[in-house]
């Protein structure tokens, strides 16, 4: 009996000893799991935000210009491409003249690219240039010399035509082109194919092509910011190429260029022009810096360039369109998402702007309509309502100064949805007011 007695409070403290290891295993194991969390969390934001914090870009970046008169001559001078107001610095001091003596282009052939910026490098060829689909090539042919004349230095560069260089992931999937000076003898094996009277630019249709948010951020706002100032005079050269993407976009690359699209990587043929572009610039997300450009454009202007590819509506014999019908109620456009960051209470969203007198259009994502359609519906709204996400880049189509965006941002990401969104409807509203 006495072992009996003895033996019940042994059992009960091994219990206990056992229960209290439990406990701390568990709060050490919910410890781990929420240090992992915080750790997540701090690694993305630093992924998000590095290039803002640590690339410190120049506020006046390189001027780019573009346009010039047509020459008669077979090839596009310096002054024609606006090379000449290429500075590699990038900043201030190549801006208003201080500093070290920038590089610029002399009226010679000649390769220049410009790698200063942390999201993408542009690259500039002057002079008879001629395509090499073998090795994926523009060959930069010299003029003839005279007999005896110094031969031209052996340059070669390398880019890849993307607006994410420091993004390695989605980088390494861009197809790399190769920019060199040609030896003259070389002319025999590239004989011109096609001749185009205009300048070539090299971009990409890939990277995150398959978000709308990317197509324009990474895609044709930097596209339109480098060749605006060519005024369509400017044949654009595909690389992942695709019918689907030219279908899609077709009104915009029909806006900034008005010549057939090159595949860069399925036409076999030699392609001649007068010079090239590879690569874009890029100002920040859905961003112009109108003392960036040597016209001062800013955002509104991009959104003009929009309506003017987008809008249907005939011109009179001056250019104008015809004065609008007196509006009626205004119009809410809702983005309807699908799965995740949706409005729980849609209807009854719905239902109170309808009562306050907002005509409610119930904007349905992923539905595969034409973007003209999409386009048609957003620019004859007042305000538009989402939950942030790819779908507010629609803001674009919103007109400017007259339309107001209303972004939902979840728990967590209110720096992002303002960095993405809230930046660009903030500068479409000040610089339409200035206009």
């Amino acid at each position: 009996m006495a072992a009996a007695k003895v033996s019940g409070p042994k059992k009960v403290v091994a219990v206990d000893d056992a229960a209290a290891a439990v406990k701390v295993a568990k709060g050490r194991w919910a410890l781990a799991v929420q240090s992992f969390l915080a750790l997540s969390v701090v690694a993305l934001c630093a992924l998000l935000y590095a290039p803002r914090f640590f690339s410190a870009p120049a506020p006046h970046g390189a001027i780019v210009g573009f346009f010039a008169p047509r020459s008669t001559s077979g090839a596009a001078s310096v002054e024609q491409l606006g090379l000449e107001h290429v500075g590699l610095g990038g900043g201030d001091a190549d801006r208003e003249g201080g500093g070290a003596p920038r590089q610029v282009l002399d009226n010679q052939p000649q390769i220049c690219c410009d790698r200063s910026d942390y999201h993408s490098d542009v690259c500039f060829m002057a002079g008879d240039v001629r395509t090499d689909a073998a090795s994926l090539s523009l060959l930069l042919f010299p003029p003839a010399a005279p007999a005896g004349g110094a031969a031209a230095a052996a340059v070669e560069e390398r880019i890849r035509p993307y607006t994410r260089k420091w993004d390695g992931y989605i980088t390494k999937t861009i197809h790399e082109v190769r920019l060199r000076a040609a030896r003259p003898e070389e002319a025999a094996a590239h004989r011109c194919d096609v001749r185009h009277d205009a300048p070539v630019f090299v971009m990409t249709a890939g990277g995150y092509s398959h978000n709308l948010f990317h197509v324009f951020n990474d895609g044709f706002l930097p596209l339109w910011l480098t060749v605006q100032h060519l005024r369509r005079r400017v044949v654009l050269a595909v690389l992942a190429y695709s019918p689907r993407w030219a279908g899609t976009y077709g009104e915009i690359i029909s806006g900034l260029s008005g010549y057939h699209v090159v595949d860069l990587l399925r036409d076999r043929r030699t392609h001649c022009f007068p010079g090239a572009i590879v690569g874009t610039r890029y100002h920040d997300y859905l961003a112009v810096n109108s003392t960036r450009l040597r016209d001062s454009k800013t955002i509104v202007d991009f959104h003009r360039f929009l309506a003017d590819a987008y809008d249907e509506q005939p011109k009179d014999s001056s250019g104008s369109r015809p004065a609008a019908t007196p509006p009626g109620r205004p119009r809410l456009g809702i983005v309807s998402r699908r799965g995740r960051r949706v409005i729980e209470n849609q209807p009854a969203v719905a239902r109170l702007a309808a009562s306050v007198g907002f005509d409610v259009d119930i904007m349905e994502t992923a539905t595969g309509a034409p973007l003209s359609a999409v386009y048609a519906s957003v620019s004859s709204y007042d305000a538009l309502v989402g939950v942030h996400g790819a779908d507010l880049t629609t803001l674009l189509f919103l007109r400017p100064g007259r339309a107001a965006l209303a972004q939902i941002a979840p728990l967590g990401i209110a720096l992002l949805s303002r960095n993405l969104f809230g930046t660009c409807a903030w500068s479409t509203c000040t610089c339409a007011g200035r206009t």
